[in-house]
């Protein structure tokens, strides 16, 4: 009899210390980190690449190329026909001076045969026959300007698009440059240098491991506890007792609900249905993405 009461005290213990090591924490779940995974957005060579796992990388540092000799030509070619067309472009100045000149000298003369005209050592003829003159003179230059504005005209539209082409070639040799989009680690590689690389073939997968997330779900009765913006503790489980706490800030909270995932334990265990939170903190190295952790709030 004495030996039964001993085993129910010792099972009651157990049932106690599991209880209160349960109300530790009010929810639990997984760390995870903004991933990006960069593609190549050019064909062509990787002449050099060196986005090995693990390094530090900061936000648009260059780790690679893809080969541009190509690119390189079809731009110097792009830029010889722009300067033709650059060449062809009339000087309309220069076309029309000789027409000026002679509507000037026509203008002269009208001139001096209306002075002769007023001490009638002219006959209206004379002035008629400058008058048509000037005319036509005038219609002339009308049909020049017209001509050579038209010609101006088309050149630089070939000019502009010639320079469209040399920046879509611009574009493409920008995006030859493989640059990191985030500040983080590099997590996976999925290329070497010398390889052929494709539009949108993966070339290596970055994480920011710095600003990570705790994802952890609570139940609908916790749901009035927690608001966006509120400051809580959350911990980093090592397993045997080891935990590291860090304060972070509810982020975001899920509006619908979801079934319990298998991993994820909730103090209601009887609760079907549970909402997703994200809780943004700083990382100091420590927490790793999948870890698991525990929130206090």
């Amino acid at each position: 009899m004495k030996k039964m009461y001993v085993i129910g005290i010792a099972l009651l213990a157990a049932l106690t210390g599991c209880r209160k090591g349960a109300e530790e924490f009010d929810a639990t779940g997984t760390f995870e980190a903004t991933e990006v995974i960069v593609s190549a957005e050019t064909s062509g060579k990787l002449i050099h690449f060196r986005a090995d796992e693990g390094v530090q990388l900061t936000c648009g540092e260059e780790v690679g190329l893809i080969d541009t000799i190509q690119l390189h030509l079809q731009k110097m070619q792009l830029l010889a026909n722009q300067k033709s067309v650059d060449t062809q472009r009339p000087d309309i100045g220069k076309q029309i001076a000789a027409t000026r000149q002679q509507i000037a000298k026509a203008e002269q003369e009208k001139s001096r045969v209306e002075r002769l005209l007023q001490s009638n050592a002219a006959n209206r003829k004379q002035l008629d026959d400058w008058d048509a003159e000037i005319t036509l003179l005038n219609k002339q230059l009308e049909a020049q300007l017209s001509t050579l504005q038209n010609s101006t005209a088309s050149l630089n539209e070939q000019s502009a698009s010639v320079a469209i082409q040399v920046a879509q070639v611009e574009d493409k040799l920008q995006k030859s440059r493989i640059v990191s989009p985030i500040s983080g680690t590099v997590l996976a590689k999925y290329a070497e240098a010398g390889e052929l690389a494709s539009v949108g073939k993966p070339l290596f997968k970055i994480a920011d491991v710095e600003n990570m997330y705790l994802r952890a779900y609570i139940t609908s009765t916790q749901l009035s506890d927690v608001k966006l913006g509120q400051q809580v503790t959350l911990y980093a489980d090592f397993g045997d007792g080891e935990r590291k706490p860090f304060e972070g800030t509810v982020t975001w909270i899920s509006d619908k609900a979801e079934f319990t995932p298998k991993t994820i334990l909730t103090n209601d265990e009887r609760a079907n249905q549970v909402y997703a939170v994200k809780i943004a903190f700083h990382n100091d190295g420590t927490a790793k993405i999948g870890m698991y952790g525990e929130v206090k709030f």
